[in-house]
């Protein structure tokens, strides 16, 4: 496929996830991809409604649906297992076609490029790494380096999807520009399989404790489960490691030992946790989405959630410009407004549920305005939706943004021929 309307870096879901979008509407994308394969570590997990939303869009909500499945709610409880209190899903209209699903994301991976595959203008390029960016009045430049050999790429828009350490973000801002903050513990992400059900725990669980607070979420239909907890700072992976074992006789329900064969570790990554928002999402004809824009802790979600309601958005913005519907200002929109969701909602919050579970489990009722919140939702079903539904805060409709002055009809040029687009 000759010349490219956008070109994407990077074949995580995000990058995939839009180039899916925008090819189903006839727009010619390029994904350039530095590996030669998905990543398949298992990372992120829960689709918030408005994440769903954009799957569906796409047209792959049912295959997640039939792979993963929809979690019944979110519990917080003391390390010894005493339920504290939750939020049932169960309140939630039974024709809401947007409910939250689970599913490990790279497996949502592999659905978006078994979908995209078969997309006639669609192109996916591995093995090309990003080695410098450029762009003028017209287009934007991306040097790659290929198995062919060195390469220069245009095309009138090219959007970084390509992660924390986005080539695209560091090439527009410098490597070490990435404001924000870093928490102190270190996270250790394990894939587990234990029985949790045994012990009463629901489908997720916030475990508050000063020392051994984590989270323990079911995964899969098979019985994997994601427990994530904090360790000490100041430890290197090796140690991090090292500790697992000691860590969880201490937080597991029943503090089964390594011999008792109680649990099995299908993975184990320790990681640094970090709460940052790129200066920009737009400079120029260069655009930052999903991770490559903005990270936060895993805690509630709303990293990965937030992420594909950037895609979405941004989808809506482009398709706009591709079909004449709007000028290309509309991407400062976009830019304004992923922004200040992030500082609004994405961070604040994240922070919060991370912050909450290092407290006092004796009063954390008593001092925690949110778990009050969740405590009195037990007896009012529509406070519960009403909390459940504020997720929906992170979208917005960019096609009420379109400049209804904009009337004239777009083209591209395809293989030499000028086409119209609308």
């Amino acid at each position: 496929m000759a010349n490219p309307w956008a070109i994407i870096v990077g074949a995580g879901p995000s990058g995939l996830l839009l180039a899916l979008l925008l090819s189903r509407q006839g727009v010619p994308v390029q994904v350039v991809e530095a590996n030669d394969d998905l990543d398949d570590r298992p990372r992120a997990t829960h689709y918030g409604g408005p994440a769903v939303y954009e799957l569906r869009r796409a047209g792959v909500v049912d295959d997640v649906r039939r792979q993963g499945f929809e979690p019944e709610g979110v519990q917080w409880r003391k390390l010894d297992g005493t339920y504290i209190t939750g939020l049932s899903h169960h309140v939630l209209p039974a024709e809401d076609p947007d409910k939250m699903i689970c599913l490990p994301l790279n497996q949502l991976g592999k659905i978006l490029l078994s979908h995209l595959e078969s997309q006639p203008c669609a192109t996916i390029s591995w093995n090309y790494k990003v080695i410098s960016i450029s762009q003028d009045a017209d287009l934007a430049y991306v040097e790659v380096d290929t198995p062919a050999g060195r390469e220069k790429l245009h095309a009138p828009y090219i959007v970084g999807c390509d992660g924390a350490n986005s080539q695209i973000r560091r090439s527009l801002f410098g490597d070490l520009n990435f404001p924000g903050k870093t928490w102190d513990d270190n996270l250790v992400a394990t894939n587990i399989y234990f029985d949790f059900k045994k012990h009463g725990y629901g489908d997720a669980n916030f475990v508050i404790d000063p020392e051994h607070w984590h989270m323990a979420a079911r995964i899969s239909k098979d019985g994997m489960w994601r427990v994530t907890y904090g360790d000490l700072p100041n430890l290197t992976p090796e140690q991090l490691l090292a500790r697992q074992p000691a860590k969880f006789q201490a937080l597991l329900p029943g503090n089964p030992s390594p011999e008792s064969g109680a649990y099995r570790v299908a993975n184990i990554s320790p990681y640094r946790v970090h709460q940052r928002l790129a200066e920009r999402m737009r400079v120029g004809r260069f655009l930052l989405a999903a991770d490559a824009a903005h990270l936060c802790n895993p805690m509630g979600g709303l990293g990965l959630t937030g992420g594909i309601v950037d895609i979405g958005g941004l989808y809506d913005c482009l398709i706009g410009i591709f079909k004449g519907l709007t000028s290309p200002a509309i991407l400062d929109r976009y830019d304004q407004v992923r922004r200040d969701v992030y500082n609004s909602m994405i961070n604040p919050i994240s922070s919060s549920n991370l912050v909450r579970l290092s407290q006092d489990p004796a009063n954390v009722l008593e001092v925690d305005e949110f778990l009050q919140m969740c405590k009195r939702g037990e007896s009012d079903p529509d406070l519960v939706c009403e909390i459940l539904q504020g997720v929906k805060n992170l979208s917005h409709d960019f096609t009420k943004d379109y400049d209804s002055s904009v009337k004239e009809k777009s083209s591209f040029e395809v293989e030499g021929e000028v086409v119209s687009v609308n």
